[in-house]
C-alpha cells in the first residue's frame, strides 16, 4: 500500500485541477466497483453494489497550492493562495506546475519576518523576463508544493497527505470489502479545499441514506502543541465536530461500535479549527447523517505532512467494517 500512497502524494492537484489524481485512481478502483461516474464538476464516483440503502464515502482529491496573479517584468510570479496555506511555510520551498515547470518561493525583504504576507512573496521560476516566463507560465495557472514521499517505518512524510492518504485508505477498503450492505458511493471528491464543493454536488446528485467522510485531523502530541487528546499511533479518530459540522450524534456512536466490535483502536476527536467533506454532505436536500473518520496528521498544510502507517491500516479495516455493518439510526 505504500507504493499506492506514494504515487498519490507526489502526484500534481491543486484544487481545481484534479485530473492527474482523479486519472490514476480511476485506473485502481475500476476493477474492483460495479460502475465509475465522473460528474459535471470532476468528482470520481466508484459505485460498488451491495444493498438498497446508499452510503456516500467521501474523501478529496485536491491539495493546497498557489494561482499565479501577475508576472512582472523581470520573470517573477506574484501569486494567491488556493486553500489555507501560511506564507511562513513556503520559504524556501518549490512549486510546480501541471506543465512541470519549477518554481521557488521567495520574498521581498522585510524589517521583520512578523511582517510576511503572501503579497510580499513572489516565485522564481529561472526567468529574466516578462516575456520568457510567459512562456512556461500563464496569469491564472496553478502550482502544488514540490516534495517527494519519505517513508520512514510507521512514519509516512509528504505533501498532500490532506487528503491523499484517505484515498488510498478508500481505494484499499473497496478492493477488500466482500459484503458491502450498502450500494456504496465513494465519492473522490474535488475543491474541498476552497468550500468542500465537490463534496456538495455529489451528495446532491446521490441522495445518500448516511455518508462518512475520510479526511486528516491535527495533533496534540508535538512539544508544546495545542491541546488535541489525538496523538499518531493510536488508531484513526471518530469525529465529535469540526468547523463545518457537529456529527450526527447517532452515526458517531454507530462508528464507535463497529469499531470496538472488530477490536480496532480509535480516538475521539474535537478539532476546533477545519472541516471536511462531512459539512457539505450533512446538509444536503433535507438532511444526511453524517460522520468523519479521520487519521491523525501532523504538520498539516505544510509541505512535510506526517502519518502513522499504523493509523492508516487500522483506517482501512474500520471503512471495511462500516460498509460491513448496516446504520440503523
Amino acid at each position: 500500500m505504500k507504493e499506492l500512497i506514494k504515487r498519490l502524494v507526489e502526484a500534481y492537484g491543486p484544487a481545481g485541477s484534479e485530473e492527474c489524481v482523479r486519472n490514476l485512481i480511476m485506473e485502481e478502483v475500476r476493477p474492483y466497483v460495479d460502475e465509475v461516474q465522473v460528474d459535471a464538476l470532476g468528482n470520481l464516483i466508484a459505485i460498488k453494489r451491495g444493498g438498497s440503502k446508499k452510503l456516500m464515502l467521501s474523501s478529496h482529491m485536491d491539495e493546497i497550492g498557489v494561482m499565479v496573479t501577475h508576472i512582472d517584468e523581470n520573470g517573477f510570479l506574484r501569486f494567491y493562495n488556493v486553500g489555507g496555506l501560511s506564507p511562513f511555510s513556503l520559504i524556501g520551498n518549490r512549486c510546480y506546475f501541471a506543465n512541470g515547470t519549477v518554481g521557488v518561493f521567495g520574498t521581498e525583504q522585510l524589517d521583520a519576518m512578523k511582517d510576511l504576507t503572501m503579497s510580499k512573496m513572489f516565485i522564481d521560476i529561472g526567468a529574466a523576463s516578462r516575456e520568457e516566463a510567459a512562456e512556461k507560465v500563464r496569469i491564472g495557472d496553478t502550482a502544488a508544493i514540490k516534495r517527494e514521499f519519505v517513508d520512514l517505518g510507521n512514519r509516512l512524510v509528504a505533501k498532500a497527505m490532506d487528503d491523499r492518504i484517505a484515498c488510498a485508505i478508500q481505494i484499499e477498503a473497496l478492493k477488500q470489502v466482500e459484503k458491502p450492505v450498502y450500494d456504496v458511493y465513494a465519492v473522490f471528491s474535488v475543491q474541498e479545499e476552497v468550500g468542500l464543493r465537490g463534496a456538495r454536488v455529489a451528495a446532491f446528485g446521490i441522495t445518500p441514506d448516511l455518508g462518512i467522510a475520510i479526511d486528516v485531523t491535527r495533533t496534540g502530541d508535538t512539544p508544546k502543541s495545542a491541546t488535541m487528546d489525538v496523538a499518531l499511533g493510536k488508531g484513526p479518530t471518530v469525529k465529535v465536530r469540526d468547523s463545518s459540522v457537529l456529527c450526527t450524534p447517532a452515526v458517531r456512536h454507530h462508528m464507535e461500535e463497529v469499531a470496538k466490535a472488530n477490536n480496532i483502536p480509535y480516538q475521539l476527536e474535537v478539532l476546533e479549527r477545519g472541516g471536511t467533506d462531512a459539512g457539505a454532505i450533512q446538509l444536503t436536500k433535507s438532511g444526511v447523517p453524517a460522520g468523519v473518520m479521520s487519521i491523525p496528521c501532523r504538520y498539516i498544510h505544510t509541505a512535510s505532512e506526517m502519518v502513522d502507517y499504523r493509523d492508516v491500516e487500522h483506517g482501512v479495516r474500520f471503512l471495511v467494517k462500516l460498509m460491513e455493518t448496516e446504520y440503523k439510526g
